[in-house]
C-alpha cells in the first residue's frame, strides 16, 4: 500500500536514506548524496509537513518514500522540456528511495505509478523528475516506463554539491 506519510514514519524514511548510504559505501554508488546532509529526517520531516511525503508499506514496514510535488528547481528552466505546461500543471518526483532490502520486486514501478496516478488527480497534465547521471538503475527504469529524456543539467543541489542530473518528463 502507498499513503501520505504521517509524523510517525519519518524514522523509518530516514532509516531507508540511512541503509542506502550504507550500501553504497560497499559499491555500487548510484547517488551523490552525502550522509547528514541530504537526504535527512528532516528532509522527510519537511515534506511530510508540507503534506508532499507518500510512503509504501507493506507489514507496518516502509518499504519505500517519495516526495512528490510541483516544485521545479531552478535548473529545470535550462532544460529543453518538450511538453508543454504552466507550473501548476507539473507535478514532480523527488528523492524516490526503496530500501535497499526491498529492490527487485517492482516497488519503484509501484511508487512511479502511484505517482503518476496522483499528479492525475491533482489535476497535473505532466511529470517530470531528474536523477544523478550515474544512478544507472534509474535511468534504466525511467524510460521503460514512457519517460522521455528531456536534457542534462549541472545542478548546485543543496548548495553543497555540484553535481549532472539527467531530466526526465512524462505526459499525463
Amino acid at each position: 500500500m502507498i499513503r501520505l506519510a504521517t509524523p510517525a514514519d519519518l524514522s523509518q524514511a530516514a532509516e531507508i536514506y540511512e541503509e542506502i548510504l550504507d550500501q553504497e559505501q560497499q559499491g555500487p554508488v548510484y547517488t551523490n548524496w552525502q550522509r547528514g546532509k541530504y537526504p535527512t529526517i528532516d528532509t522527510a520531516r519537511q515534506a511530510q509537513e508540507a503534506g508532499t511525503l507518500y510512503v509504501g508499506e507493506e507489514d507496518g514496514v516502509l518499504w519505500g518514500v517519495v516526495n512528490l510535488n510541483g516544485l521545479q528547481l531552478p535548473e529545470y528552466d535550462a532544460i529543453p522540456w518538450s511538453i508543454p505546461a504552466a507550473r501548476d500543471e507539473v507535478g514532480v518526483i523527488h528523492t524516490l528511495c526503496i530500501r535497499p532490502s526491498c529492490h527487485g520486486r517492482g516497488y519503484a514501478r509501484q511508487m512511479v505509478a502511484f505517482c503518476e496516478e496522483e499528479s492525475r488527480r491533482l489535476g497535473r497534465t505532466v511529470i517530470r523528475l531528474d536523477t544523478w547521471e550515474g544512478n544507472l538503475p534509474a535511468n534504466h527504469l525511467y524510460p521503460s516506463l514512457g519517460y522521455h529524456y528531456a536534457g542534462q543539467a549541472e545542478f548546485f543541489f543543496m548548495g553543497f554539491v555540484r553535481e549532472n542530473l539527467n531530466c526526465y518528463e512524462k505526459k499525463l
